[in-house]
């Protein structure tokens, strides 16, 4: 066996590893500036630290490259194909709008151009009944004239009730391949089995629109890593936070959406599972964004709900990650009311914060962190990158002019007003939710999460806090401790009235297989579990929960349990149930999980009742002024350390700002553990 697994998390600003050493039992990790030009050859730079490549075995890798070329609308010119008199769905989307008073608002413009937009004459009713056959004749006119055209990189195909009968989506793929072999296609059925025109229609069209330019950049990455010595195994994590091969993502790159922030929330999972604690809110804020989520019981939250941006939704399973604009790099500014806002424009890793000395003149969040003590401008990563104090204090100080207030206040209003753009999305993912914030621990990671925890623990309600090992490099470390899955969707309606259990397990036995294959096609054929779930809603709902199905087969003696298992967690959702309503089953869900390798997280010796000794000591500024602070050096904390606030606990990647009010304790592993004294 090879000596390392290595996780690479490619960000906006850093790209982060963590490389777990199996022969030593040891966890290292590091970063260097992103380079956006070619995330490839940050990677590249970073992995010379291993000298000997071929020592390492496993490659995880998190991309923002489909992310990137969606959200810069840099992808693919696609031509979509669907049934005729249905060409104008992507345009019409959804009929609603996102500010209704607001005449100024215009619609976001779908990933497909209008006159790219053509139509198949073909029909399939919603039993699978064919109603008009597919004029091949005619769609091999319509595929010529696009080869012709020079125009096309990519074709989707989204024919009426295909999720029911796939036959005639799956013949025009045929054709296309006959006709124009090298063209990228992506059909719904593949891509998206489920009900909903326009999100099936929205979501294939995405999947088309990034194959052209993902799908090279994996191939790229593969060639690149193996002139550069490696020739292990590099898989790529998919918004689902499971891991897949670099071949296989590049065929359904839709999957990739939020491939970087899965990681941190994967890691988060292992670290409940690690620590006891059953509610976790997830905090991840890096140099350009910060991504909110929740584990509890062990379960991460999953959706099929997620947008490009308002109104352009991509419906694939992956992590429910709620994502805002406001990072370490976010820009301080007034408005046209003279109002200081923070975000969500962002410096970025070029030219970055003021401090960076990289031509930054604009103060951001980082730059009011180092004015305010926070961070040490001579131990920026560990000591790698040098801070400029000056240039920071000189970008703070002209928004302090421009607002009347000195230097200090104005960088720790910076500081709170951001730390109210990111209560917000912890908010979002909890009391919007019906959860109570103080039942949950904050876990702070991302360098520029941990030195806001113990603001946002006041700000949210959150009673308790944690910073983890390695919080700087979270997210690369939860690629370390992921698994490889599979989610496979398909809409299937039935109800209770009208139930037919011999389709109904017929159907979740083809997707278990479909599972199992992809899983198999990977390279995973040994202890693969399978889950099973039905989306079930009350008659004439418009929203649907997820039931797990935990008996061997769906038939008409189990049936009434799946009711009353409906029934029941819609008692506890909603606080009430209806047993004498109908109930429909509106998805059929399995989702195959194998089992990965894990790094193991090495243990702290005890402190045996010694104090903790600081570093040295400099001048912090929190709301009630300046304070004198003990600064502690992370690495020399042992399992059981206590450390009262005012307090810094300082690490190579991040730092840990400790309030007066507040206590850290460490616990074996060398989590840091925040609550009030």
């Amino acid at each position: 066996m090879s000596r390392y697994l290595v996780g690479i998390d490619v960000g906006g600003t850093f790209t982060d590893f963590v490389a777990y050493d199996r022969e030593q039992g040891t966890i290292s990790v590091w970063k260097n500036l992103s380079t956006p030009a070619d995330p490839t050859e940050g990677i590249l730079e970073g992995l010379s630290r291993i000298e000997d490549r071929a020592a390492i075995g496993h490659l995880r890798l998190g991309t923002t490259v489909a992310t990137n070329a969606i959200l810069e609308r840099k992808g693919a010119r696609v031509a979509y194909l669907t049934t005729r008199g249905f060409r104008d769905v992507p345009f019409i989307q959804r009929g609603n709008r996102k500010a209704h008073y607001d005449i100024s608002w215009i619609k976001p413009a779908p990933l497909v151009k209008h006159r790219d937009c053509h139509e198949i004459d073909e029909r399939i009713d919603r039993d699978g009944v064919v109603l008009e056959p597919l004029d091949e004749a005619g769609l091999r006119r319509l595929v010529r004239e696009l080869k012709q055209s020079g125009e096309i990189e990519a074709i989707a195909v989204c024919l009426l009730f295909s999720f029911v009968e796939p036959r005639h989506e799956r013949r025009v793929a045929e054709i296309i391949r006959e006709e124009w072999p090298e063209v990228p296609v992506s059909i719904s059925y593949d891509v998206l089995p489920r009900w909903k025109e326009y999100e099936r229609a929205s979501t294939t069209i995405a999947d088309a629109y990034l194959k052209p330019k993902v799908g090279p950049y994996l191939a790229a990455t593969r060639r690149r890593l193996a002139e550069a010595g490696f020739n292990g195994s590099a898989v790529v994590i998919k918004s689902n936070g499971g891991e897949e091969t670099l071949e296989a993502a590049a065929g359904s790159p839709i999957n990739l959406a939020v491939s970087g922030p899965s990681g941190g929330v994967i890691g988060a999972r292992h670290l409940a599972s690690l620590t006891g604690i059953d509610r976790l809110v997830t905090f991840d804020m890096g140099g350009t964004s910060t991504d909110c989520s929740t584990v509890i019981d062990g379960q991460v939250a999953f959706t099929t709900d997620f947008e490009i941006e308002w109104g352009l939704p991509i419906q694939v399973p992956m992590i429910d990650i709620r994502t805002i604009g406001a990072g370490g790099g976010s820009i301080a500014w007034i408005d046209k009311g003279g109002l200081l806002r923070v975000g969500p424009q962002s410096a970025g890793a070029m030219p970055g914060p003021a401090c960076y000395g990289r031509g930054g003149t604009a103060a951001t969040v980082t730059d009011a962190n180092v004015v305010l003590g926070r961070i040490d401008p001579k131990f920026f990563l560990g000591g790698a990158m040098q801070l400029d104090p000056d240039a920071a204090r000189s970008a703070v100080a002209a928004v302090a002019d421009a607002i009347g207030k000195d230097v200090e206040e104005t960088a720790l209003a910076i500081v709170r007003i951001a730390n109210n753009n990111m209560v917000g999305a912890i908010r979002a993912v909890l009391i919007e939710r019906g959860l109570d914030p103080r039942d949950f621990t904050l876990l702070a990671f991302g360098g520029a999460g941990p030195p806001h925890l113990a603001d946002l623990m006041v700000e949210a309600g959150i009673p308790r806090g944690l910073v983890p090992n390695h919080p700087g490099q979270f997210s690369a470390y939860g690629f370390v401790v992921t698994d490889a899955r599979v989610d496979r969707h398909r809409t299937l309606q039935m109800s209770s009235a009208r139930f037919e259990p011999a389709r109904a397990q017929a159907v979740l036995e083809e997707l278990s297989a479909q599972a199992l294959d992809d899983l198999a096609s990977q390279g995973h054929r040994e202890g693969v579990v399978l889950t099973r779930a039905l989306e079930m809603r009350y008659l004439g709902q418009n929203y649907e929960l997820i039931v797990p199905v935990t008996f061997p087969r769906l038939d008409a003696e189990t049936a009434p349990q799946l009711w009353q298992a409906f029934h029941d967690l819609h008692q506890s959702r909603f606080g009430f149930h209806m047993p004498d309503s109908s109930i429909e089953i509106i998805n059929f869900m399995v989702t195959g999980i194998a089992p990965g390798e894990k790094a193991k997280l090495p243990e702290l010796p005890k402190a045996d009742g010694a104090a903790p000794q600081p570093a040295s000591r400099r001048r912090v500024v929190f709301e009630e002024g300046g304070l004198d602070v003990p600064v502690y050096a992370r690495a020399t904390l042992l399992d059981g350390h206590r450390v009262d606030g005012p307090a810094i606990i300082e690490e190579a990647a991040s730092v840990t700002v400790v309030r007066p009010d507040q206590r850290v304790t460490v616990d074996r592993w060398g989590n840091l553990m925040m609550a009030q004294k």
